[in-house]
């Protein structure tokens, strides 16, 4: 193709003057061209008239306008991408935010306010004007409930971080705040119960109690269960351990929380009230989720301690 700079009135003028018998070094000569233009300019008309094979100027100009609007689509389509992926509601600044990666990424800051709505001007403002304290802050929180996160083993969602953080480190901090914050980092606890899948037709355990729970005599068997007890300051458990020989409570204990500590507690306390015969106490329960006690129904006291039958 011409270059840009000669007008197409020109260059018909010059493949005019070669056509008609003038050698196209004197051409070139005169008109201070290059003969590789006017050799390729009267190719070029050749095809547009049809004469020689080639792509003709107006479809070469159909592409160039193809071409374009392909780049304009693709350079949309990744800012859409781009909205949809850091742009929440219609905070302008949130929208600034997203310019700023998109601009990192080679995509044109111009086209990616226009499609977000934001003015040019609004965007350098924002670019050039310094960190709120408020931001800076976030940017402090967030590193420290990446650390509580990754401490849980990526366990804690956004209220038991905020546990962490106001309990255990003294950090006065909203929970609407750390939703927000896991929420932008990408951070998740995990959510429900673990389940436990069990073999069909077959015990858990074996069964030292069978139904009978009638003993002739003191610490044989013992029974315990957890429960719930609302209160004016909130739920509190409560674990007891009791004979069956007496119905008499040998041991129990309160807490806030269902643990496993709470039903330690309580089975720590009769044993020590009652020192049973070591290897003769069966403890039966239900089979709870208290890790260490009542993940098993049934459990004989060895030696001061329990042990799982």
């Amino acid at each position: 193709m011409a270059p840009r700079g000669y007008p197409a009135e020109f260059r018909r003028r010059v493949i005019d003057l070669v056509e008609s018998g003038r050698r196209v070094a004197a051409v070139a000569s005169e008109l201070g061209i290059s003969g590789q233009s006017i050799y390729a300019w009267r190719r070029q008309a050749r095809i547009d008239a049809g004469v020689e094979p080639g792509m003709s100027t107006a479809e070469h100009a159909e592409l160039v306008v193809l071409r374009k609007r392909v780049r304009e689509l693709e350079t949309e389509l990744a800012i859409h991408a781009g909205r949809l992926s850091w742009v929440g509601g219609r905070r302008p600044k949130r929208r600034f935010a997203a310019i700023k990666v998109m601009a990192a990424e080679g995509l044109p800051v111009e086209r990616a306010c226009a499609l977000l709505g934001v003015s040019v001007s609004g965007y350098y403002g924002w670019l050039g004007r310094p960190r709120s304290a408020r931001s800076i802050r976030h940017a402090w929180l967030s590193g420290v409930i990446g650390e509580v996160h990754a401490d849980s083993r990526q366990t804690y969602g956004a209220i038991r971080v905020h546990a962490e953080l106001t309990l255990g480190r003294g950090i006065a901090v909203c929970r609407q705040t750390v939703e927000t914050l896991m929420r932008q980092a990408g951070l998740r606890g995990v959510s429900g119960r673990p389940t436990h899948r069990k073999v069909p037709n077959m015990a858990t355990v074996s069964d030292l109690v069978d139904r009978d729970f009638a003993r002739a005599e003191p610490d044989r068997l013992w029974v315990t269960d957890i429960t719930e007890h609302p209160t004016r300051e909130g739920k509190v458990f409560c674990a007891v351990v009791l004979d069956t020989f007496s119905r008499r409570v040998v041991g129990w204990s309160i807490d806030s929380r269902p643990t496993a500590s709470l039903a330690a507690n309580a089975l720590g306390m009769a044993i020590d009230n009652r020192r049973p015969t070591v290897g003769e106490t069966v403890i039966h329960s239900d089979q709870g989720t208290q890790a260490g006690f009542n993940w098993s129904s049934q459990h004989r006291v060895v030696g001061g301690s329990v042990g799982a039958r």
